[in-house]
């Protein structure tokens, strides 16, 4: 059995220039990567730099909100 407030979670990292150029209506889409993350050691947002396949160029990615 888990808990239902388990230490580590799957969160979302969306790219940050994919999400800007959305405001513009020129984006071909937003790429994002799934990680875990353990909530008690990481209380703030992740932020990490990764491949995007939409920028085709290393970007930085967020944490999304829930």
């Amino acid at each position: 059995m888990t808990k239902s407030k388990d230490a580590r979670v799957t969160i979302a990292l969306a790219c940050t220039v994919c999400t800007y150029k959305e405001a513009d209506n020129n984006s071909s889409g937003i790429f994002r990567y799934t990680t875990r993350k353990n909530r008690r050691n990481t209380p703030t947002r992740l932020e990490s730099k990764k491949f995007c396949v939409c920028c085709r160029k290393h970007t930085y990615h967020k944490e999304l909100k829930k």
